[in-house]
């Protein structure tokens, strides 16, 4: 409206149609029409005040449209209009009114009514969030670039990016996975870099952080639970499908993304690390922010007296997972074994695991600790967590078997030594027998059998046996009357036999 006040402005000034017209505020015609009206209600009269803009709209009337043709898509408004709501995008819609209601229409038509419903539609209005010095730290992940695993595959990386919402100062580690472990010791990390803690994180709906999404009652993985407990801090997790309560952080991966992974190349994860530290304080750090528009570092410099503290003793960060006790009584976690009671098989536990340990609980009650296994495969397991029967069996072993046959006498030892040195068959078992029957017939007669069987060349457990049994070992044992036959081993014939049998040997 402000033209036309101007143009009554310079009419009333003298100045011609033509000469208004040349200074582009509004054409000829326009000007003629507006000098008519203007004679009409005498606003042009040196002795007149001039209108105000209400009653200049007023008496210019409302604006008069262009003439226009229906829409092609006209009759078709409200299927248009559903798609619309239900964000399909035009392409598919302009597919959709062929394939399905014969649409004859051009792809301009349905653009065109798509531009009037979005101008109709109410306006997505946000709204800016501010941030005290300390007051909070936002958490993402962000995909990073493919580089050379340790086991020779070509993996993602993934990039891990804490920014403090005040001064916008950012800590950036690359890592191979999002696992919890890697999510705590990440955490960890940027509190030492930061040296101190923000008073909430505001964290995705990732499951190394949130078990459960949910609107306002959100489920906190268990891990990370006591890890905010151990350093101070709260956990403020999203609305589900509502990234922009983290824009902050947002932002920061994205320019990320832009600003530093395009130009530059590595070698390796650390190379990559090591690159990023020194663009966050060399270049990151000390750009002027588009939206606090001072240096991060700068801002730093003044929020960082008002994080808080980092603890005395750094928590001990631990991971929590659910196992299954199997019959073996052992549970397997990362493929690796620990034992626990053997009255346990068949429950669910809660294990808990940090960098050196493996703790196992059921419920919250402490069951075990065993040292963590350096490697797949390895059995970490306490005797007496086996079943009796296997404790005794275990227990029952070579150096037991000669201990208790010193016990009993020079024979018996001898007797199990020859058994236990066999080069053929594994004869624990047959040791151990005749170990149990000292507890039947006593230290003395099973001297005496292992004696009488050692004579007769015989190391067999069912010749001790036998011996008992039959109460031979009661009886005065002659060394004389052993055969000297029995003194090697059977059908096997002499040098001199083979040399009458078949003569001279060539």
């Amino acid at each position: 409206m402000f033209q036309f006040r101007q143009a009554l402005v310079r009419l009333r000034a003298g100045d011609t149609v033509r000469q208004i017209a040349r200074t582009g505020l509004m054409g000829r015609d326009k000007l003629t029409a507006l000098r008519a009206l203007a004679d009409q209600h005498g606003w042009l009269d040196a002795g007149v005040e001039l209108p105000d803009d209400t009653a200049i709209a007023a008496a210019l009337g409302p604006p008069r449209r262009a003439k226009s043709t229906v829409s092609s898509v006209e009759p078709l408004r409200e299927v248009v209009q559903q798609w619309f709501d239900a964000g399909v995008q035009g392409r598919a819609i302009h597919a959709a009114l062929i394939r399905e209601h014969g649409y004859m229409g051009s792809y301009s038509a349905v653009l065109r009514m798509l531009r009037h419903m979005r101008k109709a539609a109410p306006p997505d209005v946000t709204v800016r969030l501010s941030f005290a010095p300390g007051e909070a730290a936002q958490v993402d992940f962000g995909a990073g670039p493919m580089l050379p695993h340790p086991d020779g595959r070509l993996r993602r990386t993934w990039a891990f990016v804490m920014t403090l919402c005040s001064s916008r100062h950012q800590y950036v580690e690359f890592v191979w996975d999002q696992s919890s472990a890697t999510w705590l010791g990440c955490h960890r990390r940027a509190f030492e870099w930061f040296h101190g803690v923000p008073e909430r994180v505001t964290v995705d709906n990732a499951k190394c952080a949130i078990v459960t999404a949910c609107r306002h009652d959100p489920l906190v993985q268990r891990a990370y639970a006591e890890c905010a407990e151990g350093w101070g801090f709260r956990i403020e997790a999203c609305p589900p499908r509502d990234p922009q309560k983290k824009g902050v952080v947002e932002n920061g991966v994205k320019y990320l993304k832009t600003n530093f992974l395009p130009t530059r190349s590595f070698r390796d994860l650390a190379d990559l690390n090591a690159q990023v530290r020194r663009w966050v304080m060399e270049e990151a750090g000390v750009r002027v922010h588009g939206t606090t528009r001072q240096k991060p570092l700068v801002l730093f410099a003044l929020e960082r007296p008002l994080l808080r503290p980092l603890p005395a003793v750094t928590p001990d960060l631990g991971t929590w997972h659910r196992v299954v006790v199997h019959r073996d009584c052992h549970v397997q976690f990362e493929r690796a074994l620990y034992s626990v009671p053997f009255t346990l098989v068949g429950h669910t536990l809660w294990l808990r695991a940090t960098d050196t340990t493996v703790a196992l609980y059921e419920d919250y009650r402490h069951l075990c600790s065993h040292v963590r296994a350096l490697r797949p495969g390895e059995r970490r397991t306490v005797t007496d967590h086996l079943p009796p029967e296997a404790r005794a069996f275990f227990a029952h072993d070579k150096h037991w078997c000669l201990q208790q046959a010193r016990h009993v006498g020079a024979r018996c030892t001898e007797f199990i030594e020859r058994l236990l040195s066999d080069r053929i068959a594994e004869r624990l078992r047959a040791a151990q027998g005749v170990i149990a029957l000292g507890s039947r017939y006593g230290a003395q007669r099973l001297e005496a059998a292992c004696a009488r069987a050692l004579a007769h060349g015989s190391v067999h457990y069912r010749t001790v046996k036998t011996i008992l049994a039959s109460n031979a070992d009661l009886q005065p044992l002659v060394e004389a009357t052993t055969p000297a036959a029995y003194s090697r081993a059977r059908f096997v014939r002499s040098a001199a036999e083979l040399f009458d049998a078949k003569g001279p040997l060539h």
